[in-house]
């Protein structure tokens, strides 16, 4: 049995004077980060672990919501995401 010790939070950078949202940072578990993997043209960074478990999406510009789900596999991770995603930070599906 895996116990994957979800550990959820959102961090959002925005602008000083504007508000608009600069980046997104959805924390899925705590850990150490091994690797991070590009995707969405570098507007969208995932971190993992040694394990290869997700730690965290960060987020420097819309993208679809497949992008996102493909990156968070398990259903938990999705709807976390899903929910706590500013709006204007996803992109309609084409």
């Amino acid at each position: 049995m895996s116990i994957d010790n979800f550990s959820f939070r959102v961090t959002v950078e925005t602008h000083d004077r504007t508000g608009e949202v600069l980046a997104v940072y959805f924390q899925v578990r705590k850990g150490k980060t091994k690797t991070t993997r590009e995707h969405a043209d570098g507007n969208v960074f995932a971190d993992y672990d040694r394990h290869g478990r997700l730690l965290g999406v960060e987020m420097l510009a819309p993208c679809r919501a497949s992008v996102l789900d493909n990156i968070a596999r398990q259903a938990s991770a999705k709807q976390f995401i899903r929910r706590a995603i500013p709006h204007g930070m996803l992109m309609a599906s084409s």
